[in-house]
């Protein structure tokens, strides 16, 4: 089985806040792949996907471009790998929401909620994951794996609601996809500070709400 994803815990700053640096020359040895991928997510976070280089990357941790072309042969590779943690961790994410209250529409609602939640903690990992940046050779079977297995959990939902007669019976992945919009919407008016000081939990719960209002078997 693959290992799981090791995200960080959520920090407490905040998702537009300066993220320590690593002092360059600090990594000698250990889990080199590790580490390019934590240094990725850093250089990402404080200067956005387009400010990534290997060449920063490599000079960061003290490292030789040889070594580093090693594990990761291009930008492309080392977001993959960015993305393929994302998604690991945020599948897992999903299903644990909507497992946690039993399922059912308080699993539903709980599962948006963490969404939104996944992607200010980890707003490096989401523009990655959803940003547009991976292109069809970097989308390794491991990547559109983890990637379907998200999809899958809220589809999965869906489906469950469906056939407790409480969700109208449209197609399943069209509605995931309909709930995905809204979700990632929030989601990036959250991540890019655009609500206004309003708070991500509470204007995901009014979009579940609202949502539920459309798709309620009538």
């Amino acid at each position: 089985m693959a290992s799981r994803a090791r995200i960080s815990p959520p920090s407490t700053r905040s998702a537009k806040a300066r993220p320590a640096r690593r002092a360059p020359g600090r990594y000698h040895h250990g889990d080199l792949r590790r580490a390019l991928i934590e240094e990725a997510v850093l250089t990402i976070q404080q200067q956005g996907v387009e400010g990534l280089t290997l060449r920063s990357v490599a000079e960061r941790l003290g490292v030789s471009r040889t070594a580093l072309y090693r594990h990761y042969r291009d930008k492309g590779a080392l977001l993959a790998a960015v993305a393929r943690e994302g998604f690991r961790a945020f599948g897992d994410t999903l299903a644990e929401a909507f497992a946690a209250p039993g399922g059912g529409p308080a699993g539903f609602q709980a599962m948006g909620r963490a969404y939104v939640r996944f992607a200010v903690t980890h707003p490096a990992h989401y523009r990655v994951m959803f940003g547009g940046f991976l292109d069809a050779c970097n989308r390794d079977p491991e990547l559109v794996a983890e990637a379907e297995r998200s999809f899958a959990a809220l589809t999965g939902a869906i489906v469950g609601l469906q056939r407790a007669g409480l969700l109208c019976p449209d197609d399943p992945a069209r509605l995931a996809r309909h709930v995905w919009a809204v979700s990632h919407g929030v989601a990036m008016l959250a991540i890019d500070g655009q609500l206004r000081g309003a708070d991500p939990d509470e204007e995901m719960q009014y979009a579940i709400d609202r949502l539920l209002t459309g798709i309620r078997k009538m």
